[in-house]
């Protein structure tokens, strides 16, 4: 299992080599999809408020990380795939920059079906500022936005050296992106598990203490990740940020390889 990770991290500095060649300027893979998936993820990028311009960019990066592993990846910002059928054949969603209210009453009930049935989420950055009337999400997501300030390095401190998605960080990780704060702390909710959190003395405009940044759950049948990260173009050619996203995504697919370190 850990060879198969291992020979996954090679094929993801192919990745990021390949994202540096491209200028991480395509919307969609320029490679050829594997012919045996392991899994199938949905790419949902929606917004109904602000739009992040990293968008394309963090969608390619998504693309290539499926070409290089051996997983498939639609994208869209079409809502009216949630549908029991529409959502049938992924492993996972992942709503991707996502913001404001961006699925109807019989949307939301069809998600909810399909994280019932064992399947998984993952947030990325602004997936926290996205239906804040809808409270099944906001547990499935952990903490909702709050503020941020300036774009900024900070020191982020890993938490849980084993979980897939942060075995490969560093316990001190220096880097530079929007730091969230959130409404509430998603540590005070018994089920979640903090894998990385900020350093507030490390940066201007914290304001929180306790610092979740990263975490993951069981949820209603099935499993949710979430990261804060993500917010800058640039964050979608880092070879960490990378490989905690990669290993992110396929916690919530439920592959059996990455679940070994749990």
């Amino acid at each position: 299992m850990w060879t198969a990770r291992l020979s996954r991290r090679a094929a993801l500095a192919a990745t990021i080599a390949g994202l540096g060649l491209l200028g991480l300027h395509v919307g969609a893979s320029a490679g050829v999809q594997p012919a045996a998936a392991r899994f199938r993820l949905l790419v949902f990028s929606r917004t109904a408020g602000f739009r992040h311009d990293s968008i394309p960019d963090a969608i390619a990066a998504v693309r290539a990380l499926g070409d290089q592993n051996g997983f498939l990846v639609d994208a869209t910002e079409d809502p009216s795939v949630f549908t029991d059928s529409g959502l049938a054949d992924y492993s996972a969603v992942s709503f991707l920059l996502t913001t404001g209210d961006v699925l109807n009453d019989s949307q939301q009930a069809a998600f909810e079906r399909y994280i019932a049935a064992g399947n998984g989420f993952v947030g990325i950055h602004s997936a926290a500022d996205t239906e804040y009337d809808w409270p099944w999400y906001g547990g499935l997501m952990g903490a909702y936005f709050a503020s941020h300030p300036d774009i900024q390095p900070a020191v982020v401190h890993r938490e849980d050296a084993n979980h897939p998605s942060t075995d490969s960080l560093p316990d001190v990780w220096v880097r530079t992106d929007e730091w969230y704060n959130f409404q509430t702390n998603p540590r005070d909710t018994p089920d979640i598990h903090v894998l990385a959190s900020l350093d507030e003395s490390s940066y201007s405009g914290g304001t929180m203490g306790d610092h979740p940044i990263a975490w993951y759950q069981e949820y209603a049948g099935g499993r949710a990740w979430y990261t804060a990260g993500g917010h800058t173009r640039e964050s979608y050619a880092e070879p960490l940020f990378l490989q905690h996203l990669l290993d992110g995504l396929e916690y919530a697919a439920a592959v059996a390889d990455t679940l070994t370190a749990l």
